[in-house]
Parts: C-alpha cells; sequence; structure tokens
C-alpha cells in the first residue's frame, strides 16, 4: 500500500498472525496397507495434478519441496515463497493472493501400515 499504516506481505497478510511452525502430520493410516512403491506412485500422481486444481505453480513446486524436507527446511521454503500455513503439517495452506492449497496426508509422510514390496 505505501501508506504510514501498511504492513508488510506475507505472515501479516493472513491476518496480522506469523505463519505457523511447520511440523510433520500425525501418525495416519491408509484403508489397506500400501508399499512403498505404491505410495511413491500416489504422491507423484498427485504432483503430476495438483496445479490442475488451481493455485501458482511456483507455489506448488514450494510446497512439493517442503513436503520432501525436513522441518527446518520446510519452514525455510514456505516462508520464502510467501505461504501461509493454515495447518501446521501443511494439509492446508494459502498464498499471498488467498488462493487456496489442500495437500494430502500422504504426501507429507507415511502411513503406519506401509508394507515392504515382494
Amino acid at each position: 500500500m505505501g501508506c504510514a499504516g501498511s504492513t508488510p506481505k506475507g505472515a501479516a497478510a493472513a491476518g496480522g498472525e506469523a505463519t505457523k511452525k511447520v511440523r510433520k502430520p500425525k501418525p495416519w493410516k491408509h484403508p489397506q496397507p500400501i508399499t512403498i512403491a505404491q505410495l511413491r506412485q500416489m504422491r507423484d500422481e498427485f504432483w503430476d495434478t495438483a496445479p490442475h486444481y488451481g493455485g501458482r505453480k511456483e507455489i506448488w513446486d514450494a510446497l512439493r519441496a517442503a513436503s520432501e524436507a525436513d522441518v527446518a527446511l520446510a519452514q525455510a521454503i514456505v516462508e520464502s515463497a510467501g505461504v501461509i500455513v493454515s495447518n501446521a503439517d501443511l494439509t492446508l495452506c494459502y498464498d499471498e493472493r488467498g488462493a487456496k492449497y489442500e495437500l494430502p496426508k500422504y504426501v507429507l509422510s507415511e502411513p503406519t501400515n506401509l508394507v515392504q514390496d515382494s
């Protein structure tokens, strides 16, 4: 805005509160036991189609990088990309324009019933 009462972009644009600290999702269970290969395929399919659900490709790319990084690096990635973290486990985020990004748990962590490839 440029006036004396304006606030910086990013976290302040999300209602004035600081960006939430990123954390790993809580343990979860897939409806059926799956292998790491099946999990990788599900993840690849999600990331291949995610930009078609709306939002900006660079935000999807940042979210993918954050989902594959450790927690500290994930925090830095989302902050530098201007991602507004609504749920600390990254399952719900927004960009600075208000576009919504929903991530399924299977792209963020492994299920508790993951089985070895046979």
